[in-house]
């Protein structure tokens, strides 16, 4: 059969790339069917034909479809098809968002939609890799307005040296997750994990990333110089300038200053309101300028925030361009709970809570990373509405929710104690008190403190901040905020944040309204970071938790951990789990063993821990002479008494072995339920362990 569709490769970090055009899902306004290794994405864009009426943003959606078969499994439970998007999945979506966002015209009110379909999984060419590219490919070729292409590369690094595009394989043992995303000029999206990297190696990676996403838009401009559509034209919703004009009149650029300039978000809301009612009644002979008012305001805000910021270096709170909101931290304010922490910071406020429990108790994956089957740290993080003095029903978490709960969590990772040092599931979760700018830095704050409140020994401090930017005309202009609040966040340019320790970077997550930063902007921002980071953990921080509690809190869980010979695990186990569950019903703990032999016993009195334990090495134990016993009388016979040492362990003690004097009956001496000790004979002349009571020294 003769092809009918045009295919492009290039050789990308070792393997090939493969991008076919025209051969499937020709009815999307543009599709790209990839190809990475064995990796198989089908990734297309599609537009509605028309804008969607009273919104004013631009409504973008982005998927990422995890199709289980792509992987040779089927899906868990009792529905065996794909549900809702998996914690993966839904961060993908926002790693391809946040990039392409921007490119698309700000005035363009066309509902799209970028969906990415998972086919088939090469471990070497991550899926999610393979995706990021072929929506940006999508798009570029389609006749959707987009002023890309963009590309996007991940690195890892591994013994001191980068690795581009790692393997699963790889990823699962680097030092570093990171994904880059460009135009053709500039650094657009960063996204990272980090076990502590020095700021000056994770710029270096960085750039590496910048250059080969150089390589991979000059692929992409061929694709696009062969199947690219002409740009369709749309309804522009740009707000008419006589409006703005008309606005201007009544509310002087001097008289808006005044309106935004306040410390407090509430006052600032207040005179908005005010304004709006004022300029409502000037144009209520107006009836088309009426349903623009809200958004006129809003861009006529954010010209008077950054141009007090660019021009005068003033801040709507007033604070300096590196100063931090006020600071405050305190541990211990929610009672029985296993750890507790608040970090403020301004009018941002994060409670967060810390949970142990055992490792059983860990989450468990059902993805398409077979290196990912659980997950023993758990961050997961609220936002109510009245948060921002809003009223919204809760459904739940969405995308925003899951996207700050796992960077919270990327951030922490490093520093959290091995299995093996600290038997423990972790949860921990942040409840937004208030917000007004980047709680997902006061999480991680307040998840640090919480860990070490609950008695986790985290080897290092964690803070976050974000670093915000306003830009002028040229590269040139442009001014860094150290700690932005929602408005600055709101109408400026980036969202640059950064978590770690004093020793390097542990999270990146950075989202921009503009068409990418300048290598200046970016070393820039990750220096603000820094010392903003060293100030909050030296300045509010410390003060209130400078280290790890040396011992679980008392109402947490203790665990205590042994290990025995795997062809043992049955005796423990017993027939039907009539043993385990036997030492579990005396003492009250939780036992969970693995296949290599590993115990843990885990309960709240450290008394019936340790009895659990002496059990378990009694079961495990082989019977020798000379070893001495605690047994419990179970049954009595003419010629002796049998005792139960464990749960499933019993031994016999002759009538001759009881007593040093001579008795008549068993029954003169013990009586069911006694508990006595004992010393092992050996083996009798029929191969039985004996024990004697009458030997014991």
């Amino acid at each position: 059969m003769e092809k009918n569709y045009k295919s492009f490769s290039m050789e990308l970090a070792g393997r090939t790339l493969t991008v076919d055009v025209g051969r499937v899902a020709k009815q999307a306004n543009g599709a790209a069917f990839m190809h990475y290794g064995d990796t198989v994405v089908l990734s297309t864009a599609t537009a509605s034909e028309k804008p969607r009426d009273g919104i004013d943003f631009f409504p973008l959606s982005v998927e990422y479809e995890e199709k289980m078969y792509s992987v040779g499994k089927i899906p868990g439970g009792f529905n065996k098809r794909e549900g809702k998007a998996s914690e993966n999945a839904i961060l993908t979506s926002r790693v391809i968002d946040r990039p392409m966002r921007p490119l698309f015209p700000k005035d363009y009110r066309n509902d799209v939609t970028l969906n990415n379909m998972v086919m088939s999984v090469d471990p070497e060419c991550a899926p999610e890799l393979t995706a990021m590219l072929g929506s940006a490919i999508a798009v570029a070729i389609s006749d959707i307005p987009f002023d890309g292409p963009c590309a996007t590369t991940q690195v890892g690094m591994i013994n001191g040296e980068f690795v581009i595009n790692p393997s699963a394989a790889q990823t699962a043992v680097s030092d570093l997750k990171l994904t880059v995303a460009s135009t053709r000029e500039k650094v657009i999206m960063i996204e990272a994990g980090a076990n502590e990297i020095p700021e000056e190696k994770m710029i270096e990676a960085i750039y590496q990333a910048d250059e080969v996403n150089k390589k991979i838009i000059a692929f992409i401009d061929t694709i696009v110089a062969e199947c690219g559509k002409p740009k369709h034209e749309y309804t522009s919703c740009a707000i008419p300038d006589e409006l703005f004009a008309a606005i201007k009149e009544i509310v002087p650029p001097a008289e808006m200053e005044v309106v935004m300039f306040a410390e407090d978000k509430q006052v600032r809301e207040d005179r908005i309101r005010s304004l709006k009612d004022k300029l409502a009644e000037s144009f209520a002979d107006k009836e088309e300028w009426l349903a623009l008012i809200d958004e006129a305001v809003y861009q006529y805000e954010k010209k008077t925030v950054r141009k007090m910021i660019l021009k005068d270096h003033k801040r709507p709170d007033g604070r300096e361009i590196t100063q931090i909101r006020p600071l405050a931290a305190e541990v211990d304010i929610i009672p029985r709970v296993h750890g507790s922490a608040m970090f403020t910071r301004g009018q941002t406020q994060i409670c967060n809570v810390c949970t142990l429990a055992p490792l059983s108790e860990a989450q468990k994956l059902d993805g398409l990373n077979e290196n990912e089957t659980s997950k023993r740290y758990m961050h997961h993080y609220n936002f109510p509405s009245y948060s921002v003095g809003e009223t919204k029903v809760s459904r739940g978490p969405g995308r925003r929710e899951i996207g700050h709960g796992a960077l919270a969590e990327r951030a922490l990772l490093p520093v959290l104690p091995s299995e093996k040092e600290f038997p423990y599931a972790i949860r921990t979760v942040s409840e937004t008190f208030e917000s007004n700018g980047s709680t997902s830095m006061a999480s991680t704050c307040a998840s640090c403190m919480s860990l070490m409140a609950a008695g986790v020994p985290i080897r290092k401090m964690v803070a976050g901040i974000s670093c915000g930017l306003v830009t002028g005309e040229t590269d040139d202009d442009y001014v860094l905020l150290t700690d932005i609040q929602g408005l600055e966040d709101f109408f400026g340019d980036m969202d640059f944040k950064v978590t770690g320790t004093d020793a390097g970077i542990t999270a990146i997550q950075m989202d921009i309204k503009i068409h990418g930063l300048t290598r200046s902007i970016v070393e820039g921002a990750i220096a603000r970071c820094r010392e903003a980071r060293m100030f909050i953990m030296e300045n509010c921080m410390k003060p209130a938790i400078a280290a790890p509690r040396p011992e679980v809190a008392p109402l947490a869980p203790k665990i205590k951990q042994l290990k025995i010979d795997p062809a043992k695990i049955g005796d423990v186990v017993g027939q039907k789990g009539k043993t385990i569950n036997a030492i579990i019903e005396q003492t009250g703990v939780k036992i969970d063993i693995t296949d290599d032999g590993a115990v843990s016993v885990c309960g709240i009195d450290k008394d019936k821990i340790d009895e659990a334990i002496r059990l378990i090495e009694i079961i495990v134990t082989d019977f020798e002479e000379g070893q001495i016993f605690e047994g419990k009388v179970i049954s009595i016979k003419e010629f002796g008494a049998f005792l139960e040492f464990a749960p499933g362990k019993e031994g016999m003690v002759h009538i001759s072995k009881i007593s040093r004097d001579r008795i008549n009956r068993v029954e003169d001496v013990l009586t069911l339920g006694d508990v006595v000790k004992v010393v092992c004979l050996g083996k009798d002349k029929m191969g039985r362990i004996s024990f004697s009571m009458k030997d014991v020294k």
